[in-house]
């Protein structure tokens, strides 16, 4: 069986994540409403997280260390995002402070299914400088995660990332198609949320969509995540679609699960373990925070996924199962 983590001795790796940084507003309410009107909530949540942000805590939470560029406004609302991500363990001191722009927010409703209605707003004016980034500058890291809501930037590091032959990964959410593409041509692994491999291929099933993106993007690794249905990916030894199915859970809070899931890939990627373990370990960490309301507060520890690995019970087959592209 392939590895789960690397030696517990080894040194911790470093992972710079590019993207968003954002103060959400979480209310849980009892259903997700469907019509206007008011809806009271019955628990209320302020979290600084976002993709990258989110991605960053994970890999801290799982042993790693993780350095954060992203970018707020000079206001009130930056200053507590940087300080409560600071105060993670999250080296922020690469982010951008933009006088004159506001820094990001959200307000998210989340059900009593885990399932949430988020409403975000960025400020144009936050990513309007960008700095040039050359493979020096990627020298202390071990590997780089890109999200979608920097592109320019996230273009520049994926760029030096492969140039300093550093892991370059990208979480492939939903963003316009353009920007997408634009970042998934520079990346050598790409975790694609279901919804973005569907603007981008324009077919409904997974496992359809991993073979026709794979040609879209020949030199990366593709990976797509379905929620409860688990994770699809191209197996380069077989040239064909592996499927892990997702770990079984009460799922109380999906937000920022995806980010957990490329944080938590990201480390192993950077530990060595092969595709497969990657994304076992990966999808244990999501899983588990799914069970825990808070956003990316849900995050589990190390020893937390590990149990979870180990648990027969609750835990899909060590062994992806081989789909030749077919739903199963």
């Amino acid at each position: 069986m392939s590895p789960t983590f690397s030696d517990a001795g080894s040194k911790p790796r470093h992972v710079l994540c590019v993207g968003a940084a954002v103060l959400d507003t979480l209310f849980r309410v009892r259903t997700i409403p469907q019509t206007p009107g008011k809806v009271l909530p019955y628990e209320m949540l302020q979290v600084a997280e976002g993709m990258a942000s989110s991605a960053a805590y994970a890999i801290v939470r799982l042993g790693g260390l993780a350095s954060l560029w992203g970018a707020v406004g000079d206001d009130p609302a930056g200053r507590q995002i940087l300080s409560e991500l600071e105060q993670a363990g999250i080296d922020v001191d690469g982010s951008a402070r933009v006088a004159g722009a506001r820094s990001a927010v959200s307000t998210i409703l989340i059900d009593d299914d885990g399932e949430r209605l988020i409403v975000p707003f960025y400020d144009p004016r936050l990513h309007e400088h960008v700095k040039e980034v050359t493979a020096d500058d990627l020298a202390t890291f071990d590997a780089v995660m890109v999200d979608v809501r920097w592109p320019a930037l996230g273009l520049n590091v994926l760029q030096a990332a492969r140039a300093a032959g550093k892991p370059a990964i990208l979480d492939g959410d939903v963003a316009a198609p353009h920007i997408i593409d634009m970042l998934a041509k520079h990346a050598d692994h790409i975790i694609f949320s279901e919804p973005a491999a569907n603007s981008l291929s324009q077919i409904d099933d997974p496992a359809g969509m991993v073979p026709l993106l794979k040609t879209q993007y020949p030199q990366a690794l593709i990976v797509v995540t379905a929620g409860e249905r688990g994770s699809y990916w191209w197996n380069e030894e077989t040239a064909d679609v592996a499927h892990l199915p997702a770990f079984r859970v009460k799922a109380v809070d999906t937000l920022a699960a995806g980010d957990i899931f490329h944080g938590a890939y990201a480390l192993a990627v950077t530990e060595g373990l092969t595709t497969d373990a990657a994304i076992r370990m990966a999808s244990a960490a999501a899983a588990l925070k799914c069970s825990t309301f808070g956003g990316r507060l849900g995050a589990p520890q190390r020893a937390e996924v590990s149990a979870l690995l180990g648990d027969g019970d609750r835990t899909p087959t060590a062994a992806a199962d081989m789909i030749a592209g077919r739903s199963i």
